[in-house]
C-alpha cells in the first residue's frame, strides 16, 4: 500500500526543508507525493477577485510562475543523488487560499498526511509558526499534519514526546500515525505528564491504562514532571533530551471549535526546533 502525502510549497527554504524531511521520513516506503503550490495575484484582495479568471494576463503570469517553480522543485528532487525510486511525485498548481486548496486536495486525492514548513517566505523572526501553518493544523482535520521548522535535522525520529494530562481518553485510530511512525523508525514514545496534583484521579488512571493498550507494540515510556507551565516544561524537556519530534491531538471543542489556538501549538512551538505531528480527534 502506497502512502499519499501532500507537500504544500511556496518555494521557500523552509518548505523545501519540509519536502526533504518527508522524503527521509518515508524513505523505506512506497509513496505518492503531491507537490502543491497555491498562487495569488497580489496582496490586494480586490485585485485578486478582479483578476482570478483564467486568460487574464495577471492570472496567466502568476500561474506560469507557479508552474515554473514546481518544475524546478520536481527537477531538484528527481535529479538529486538520493532520489528514491519508491517515491512518485505529481505537481499541482492552483489559485485559491492555501487552507482551502489543501482541504480540497486532501479530499480529492484521499491524502494520508500533510507535511509542510512552519514558515514561508515571510519567515518572521517574531514567531516560530507562520499563520498559514497554524491554520492548516487547525482546519485540515481529516488527516494528520507534520510541520517542520527550518532548523530541524533531516533524520528519522528516535524519541517522540507526547504530552498529555490524561483528562481525555484516546482512540486507537486517532493515534495510528504516531504509533506507525514510532514503529517504522524504531522510535520511543515518551508520554509526558505535567503533575498538577500528587496522584491521578480515577478517570485519569483509566485513560492512562487505555493509552498503554493503544501503545502496545511500540517502545514507550512514561515521564512525570513537577507542576509548572506545560509549554515551558515541554520545551525544556525536548531540548534537554534532544528529542526528535513532538506529537499531540488537537481536540475540537463542540462549542468553541478547534482549541489549537488555545495554547498548545502557538506556545509549545516557540522554542522548538523539531517537527510537530498534529493529529485530530475523530468525534467531529
Amino acid at each position: 500500500m502506497r502512502h499519499k502525502i501532500l507537500l504544500p510549497t511556496d518555494f521557500s527554504k523552509n518548505s523545501i526543508k519540509a519536502i526533504n524531511y518527508a522524503r527521509e521520513l518515508y524513505k523505506d516506503d512506497f509513496c505518492d507525493f503531491y507537490l502543491l503550490n497555491v498562487f495569488t495575484l497580489s496582496g490586494n484582495i480586490l485585485k485578486n477577485i478582479m483578476n482570478l479568471e483564467p486568460g487574464n494576463h495577471l492570472y496567466e503570469t502568476a500561474k506560469l510562475n507557479s508552474e515554473n517553480g514546481l518544475a524546478k522543485v520536481f527537477e531538484m528532487i528527481t535529479m538529486s543523488a538520493n532520489y528514491n525510486s519508491k517515491h512518485r511525485f505529481e505537481v499541482m498548481s492552483t489559485s485559491n487560499t492555501v487552507v482551502e486548496a489543501v482541504k480540497s486536495i486532501v479530499d480529492q486525492k484521499d491524502i494520508d498526511l500533510v507535511v509542510m514548513g512552519t514558515k514561508g517566505k515571510t519567515d518572521s523572526a517574531m514567531a516560530s509558526f507562520g499563520s498559514v501553518a497554524i491554520q492548516i493544523m487547525e482546519k485540515v482535520r481529516n488527516c494528520p499534519v507534520i510541520v517542520v521548522p527550518h532548523s530541524a535535522d533531516l533524520k528519522l525520529p528516535k524519541e517522540i514526546v507526547f504530552p498529555t494530562d490524561y483528562k481525555l481518553n484516546y482512540k486507537r485510530r486517532e493515534l495510528s500515525y504516531l504509533t506507525n511512525i514510532a514503529k517504522s523508525c524504531n522510535a520511543t514514545i515518551i508520554v509526558l505528564h505535567i503533575l498538577e496534583q500528587d496522584e491521578l484521579d480515577k478517570a485519569q488512571k483509566e485513560n492512562k491504562k487505555l493509552l498503554e493498550e493503544i501503545l502496545k507494540g511500540t517502545q514507550y515510556k512514561f515521564h512525570n514532571l513537577p507542576n509548572s507551565s506545560v509549554m515551558t516544561a515541554v520545551n525544556i524537556f525536548v531540548e534537554s533530551r534532544s528529542s526528535d519530534m513532538v506529537a499531540f491531538i488537537n481536540r475540537k471543542h463542540p462549542f468553541f471549535g478547534s482549541i489549537l489556538s488555545n495554547p498548545m501549538v502557538k506556545k509549545i512551538s516557540f522554542h522548538l526546533n523539531v517537527p510537530i505531528l498534529t493529529m485530530h480527534d475523530l468525534k467531529n
